[in-house]
C-alpha cells in the first residue's frame, strides 16, 4: 500500500468573508488547488511557506511539532484557512513547512469533514454513518 494522495481545494477564510460582506470582489478571494498527503497519523494540516504566502494566511502563533523520527521543531501555524475535498469543508489553522515540501491533511481537519482514509484504495471516504453530510457528535 502506498500514500494516499488527495487534491485538496483550499482558500483564505477571511479573504472569503470579505468577499461575501462586500468589501473585496470575488476574484480577489486567494485560492489554490494541490495535491496533499492524507496522513492519519499527523495532526494538522501542514502546507508548504509558498502556498502559505499565495494563499495571504496570517502567522498566529508558534507550535513544536513532533516528528515520525522524534525529532522536534518549532514551527509557525497560520490560518485560518478552508480546505475541500470530496465535497467536505473544514475551516483549519495549518503548521507551516519549508519551501518545496509537500502538504500533509493530517487527523484534525479529516474529523471535521467526517473522513476515513482508505488505504487498501488509496482514497478518503466518508465514514459509514455520514454517507453524505458529516456527523458532529456531542457527548
Amino acid at each position: 500500500m502506498g500514500e494516499v494522495v488527495v487534491q485538496l481545494h483550499l482558500e483564505n477564510a477571511v479573504d472569503r468573508e470579505l468577499a461575501r460582506r462586500g468589501l473585496i470582489k470575488e476574484e480577489e478571494v486567494r485560492e489554490l488547488e494541490t495535491p496533499a498527503i492524507a496522513d492519519s497519523g499527523a495532526r494538522m494540516l501542514l502546507l508548504p511557506q509558498e502556498q502559505v504566502e499565495a494563499l495571504g494566511l496570517r502567522e498566529m502563533r508558534k507550535a513544536i511539532v513532533k516528528y515520525a523520527d522524534e525529532r522536534k521543531e518549532e514551527r509557525l501555524v497560520a490560518g485560518i484557512v478552508t480546505v475541500t475535498v470530496n465535497n467536505r469543508q473544514a475551516n483549519v489553522e495549518c503548521v507551516i513547512r519549508p519551501l518545496a515540501c509537500e502538504a500533509l491533511l493530517g487527523q484534525v481537519p479529516l474529523e471535521v469533514m467526517d473522513l476515513l482514509v482508505d488505504c487498501a484504495e488509496q482514497k478518503l471516504v466518508p465514514r459509514p454513518e455520514s454517507p453524505i453530510l458529516p456527523l458532529l457528535k456531542f457527548y
